[in-house]
């Protein structure tokens, strides 16, 4: 999966002449944090809405209403824009940026082309999204994980084995827990205890959530 696969391609942004009162409203309809700041199709930063916020003059304020007005009249963003973004490109693997959002705590990453041109957005929410489909959720099936050793393989002679007892590979995924590899797999099977006791009978741990129990006890 690329980023270009899985990010919003329509986002609201702003250019620094944006009057910093429409800036908080498009915040606050569209339920952003931030808003990015483009110029000419290429991305120049973005505002944030705790500056935004600041930039507005308080409820406490000794200005008229005409003056606040006019002072709304002429302010922009153009001074709170902030340059330093991290950004993705399309092709970008999904599990890359997701990487970057873990590390440095972001909510998601613009994206933009080889010429800096925003191409769209990746959030946190996309990214649960992406998790929800390589998992096979809504596939439906049956979730089964195994305990296997870390070896060249494995996964083949698991994915053999299924073959031969007819199930059909909805999806996989590998995880590590400490010294653990656990291969999660989700499969058509009308028999499920049946399965179990096959990939048991070859020698594999089943992994359900009664054999991590005591990390949560």
């Amino acid at each position: 999966m690329y980023v270009g696969l899985a990010m919003q391609k329509h986002v609201p942004t702003i250019t620094s002449d944006t009057l910093i009162i429409k800036a908080d409203r498009m915040m606050e309809e569209n339920k952003l944090w931030i808003l990015l700041v483009v110029e000419d199709g290429k991305l120049k930063g973005y505002v944030a809405k705790e500056d935004i916020r600041a930039a507005l003059p308080s409820g406490a304020t000794t200005f008229s209403k005409h003056e606040l007005n006019y002072l709304f009249s002429k302010l922009t963003v153009k001074d709170l824009v902030r340059k330093e973004m991290p950004t993705v490109h399309p092709e970008t693997e999904i599990e890359v940026a997701a990487k970057i959002m873990h590390d440095r705590d972001l909510a998601g990453l613009a994206v933009v082309d080889r010429d800096s041109r925003l191409k769209g957005y990746i959030s946190r929410s996309s990214m649960l999204a992406v998790l929800v489909e390589e998992m096979g959720l809504e596939l439906g099936g049956n979730r089964i994980a195994i305990e296997v050793e870390d070896r060249k393989g494995v996964m083949a002679e698991l994915s053999r084995l299924f073959f031969d007892l007819g199930v059909n590979i909805l999806s996989t995924s590998t995880f590590y827990r400490d010294s653990k590899r656990l291969i999660v797999f989700r499969i058509l099977a009308d028999d499920m205890p049946a399965i179990v006791k096959v990939v048991t009978d070859k020698g594999y741990k089943i992994a359900g959530p009664e054999y991590f129990a005591h990390e949560w006890a």
